[in-house]
């Protein structure tokens, strides 16, 4: 009880020292994104494969480009999508790249075949991560036991490939600590995707050395309270950008797109929050997040 407390008040001590996560309208006031200074960011999670891109992604992949995302990793949620990923992500060797899994609401299609695709796929060039995987109660698509298997059998196939996972979870903090404590020693590396949770969580899987991923949700005045006070506690090597899109458009861009489709070239906002959030220079922020892109997954320098 002493050490949760002595906790507490350090937590609030440091909330009192970033007063710009408790001020009210803040993300409402940010200047207008510029982006000197972050000429080379890394998206780590896109679903481009969605449908909503099929018309334009060649469009939305050059917006990204002048935006200054320069690399994007391709999110996989099942078998299919992971092998549309893999596709897009091979048409552009270098700059695109994929992870291989299946989403927690695909569970109940996680047989022996899936995970055989999977490591068919993880042995493909643009593939970098295993996942998108774990848990989801909020609305347990799959039964939990389906969902506690097929993440339990993807930590297996990431650690057999000496791949870092891209990790889901919602609604499930301790179970999915449950599955994951014990495999950890085994994997490479891993980052909490879309990290939306508060000081507590943030914690606990900064304890299992993972990386943490800020996506636009940060920028929700609604739903983003708990991440905006973690946001502060996160050490700068352990931070990851990303959007999620074509979902989580950032709910303070000004002028307000014309439709809620996210898209890739929003990331340098995301950049942007973050640093105004961390009270730090946006060019460090975004600096270090693509240096820990690059090192968790593994990529190289551009040419």
């Amino acid at each position: 009880m002493q050490r949760s407390q002595a906790r507490d008040q350090a937590d609030n001590q440091h909330s009192a020292r970033h007063p710009l996560i408790l001020a009210p309208g803040l993300l409402r006031l940010l200047p207008p994104v510029t982006i000197r200074g972050m000429q080379d960011l890394v998206d780590i999670g896109a679903n481009l494969g969605h449908d909503s891109f099929d018309a334009d992604r060649e469009a939305v992949l050059a917006r990204a480009r002048d935006a200054g995302v320069s690399r994007l990793i391709i999110t996989g949620t099942s078998v299919a999508d992971s092998r549309r990923a893999v596709q897009i992500a091979a048409s552009s060797p270098g700059d695109l790249f994929a992870t291989a899994g299946v989403h927690p609401h695909h569970a109940s299609d996680c047989d022996d075949a899936a995970i055989e695709a999977l490591r068919t796929l993880l042995g493909q060039p643009p593939v970098v991560a295993v996942g998108e995987c774990g848990l989801d109660y909020y609305r347990n698509f799959s039964p939990v036991s389906a969902q506690r298997d097929a993440f339990a059998r993807q930590l297996e196939l990431a650690a057999e490939s000496r791949s870092p996972v891209f990790l889901h979870r919602r609604d499930a903090h301790r179970d999915f600590l449950e599955i994951l404590g014990p495999m950890r020693p085994k994997l490479t590396g891993g980052v909490a995707h879309c990290f939306t949770g508060g000081p507590a969580e943030l914690r606990d899987y900064l304890d299992l050395d993972l990386y943490i991923g800020i996506t636009g949700w940060v920028c929700d005045e609604r739903r983003g309270a708990a991440l905006q006070a973690a946001l502060p506690l996160i050490p700068i090597d352990r931070l990851l950008l990303e959007t999620d899109a074509p979902y989580l458009l950032p709910r303070s861009l000004r002028p307000r797109p014309k439709t809620r489709r996210n898209e890739p070239g929003w990331l340098p906002h995301i950049a942007q929050t973050v640093a105004a959030l961390r009270d730090e220079p946006v060019e460090v922020v975004a600096a270090a997040a693509t240096a820990n892109a690059l090192r968790l997954f593994g990529l190289r320098e551009p040419h």
